[in-house]
């Protein structure tokens, strides 16, 4: 079961009591603001191979190899429990630049192989990192940590917004010697998601000994909406 933390529930009220005609109820009109954190429950890594080689043809096998055996080291200790997909390949030119201003001149080229490993398994990342890397792979492009279902999150948020909304909304009344009445409108006002994104630094061979730590953090879930009410005596 997910766990969720709120971490706040404020709102901004902004009420008018004037009656454009006698018939007609003044309306106060407050926004409700709620902020949940959650524990992320979907892990995603960007590995990278870069090779270079004097000749493209070499960089390029040179590299095939490496991210082959990497994925493979992948699937053999996690099986199907991990998606896995290539997110980018390039194979570029590698130029060197003279000291002196002269025109540049090629020494090689660069193969890089990125691909992109998901998992709802957490406490795997780390384990995850240090098999890539100890069959090749060099570069770690991004370690993200979000939900792999936001919605329920979203409506909770929501929920919880409207009921700080209805709760300043009734305060404000009781002030004026006013009671809550019928509601005339009720407009969204947008629900952000902010994911944890997490650098790890290379572990050189001399380290890999050490398994890499990684702390998830928390998604926050943000949600906003503008609530207006009718004020009777």
């Amino acid at each position: 079961m997910r766990r969720v933390i709120l971490l706040a529930a404020t709102g901004f009220a902004v009420f008018s009591l004037a009656c454009p005609a006698a018939s007609e109820a003044p309306v106060i009109r407050v926004t409700g603001e709620a902020t949940l954190s959650v524990e992320p429950d979907r892990a995603t890594v960007d590995i990278g191979v870069t090779t270079e080689d004097p000749k493209a043809g070499r960089a390029a096998q040179r590299n095939a190899e490496k991210a082959a055996a990497t994925i493979e080291a992948l699937r053999e200790a996690f099986g199907k429990a991990l998606q896995i997909q290539t997110v980018n390949y390039s194979l570029t030119p590698r130029y060197r630049y003279p000291k002196d201003g002269g025109p540049r001149e090629q020494e090689g080229f660069t193969a890089s192989n990125i691909v992109r490993v998901e998992t709802q398994k957490l406490d795997r990342v780390g384990r995850i990192i240090d098999i890539a890397t100890s069959k090749g792979a060099n570069r770690i492009e991004r370690l993200h940590f979000d939900l792999a279902d936001e919605e329920p999150t979203r409506a909770q948020a929501l929920r919880r917004a409207a009921a700080t909304a209805r709760a300043k909304a009734e305060a404000i009344a009781a002030a004026l010697d006013l009671k809550i009445g019928r509601v005339i409108s009720v407009e969204e006002g947008g629900v952000s998601v902010v994911s944890p994104q997490r650098s790890i630094k290379m572990m050189s061979a001399r380290s890999a000994a050490v398994p890499t730590p990684v702390e998830a953090g928390t998604v926050e879930v943000n949600a906003q909406l503008t609530l207006s009410v009718e004020a009777n005596p």
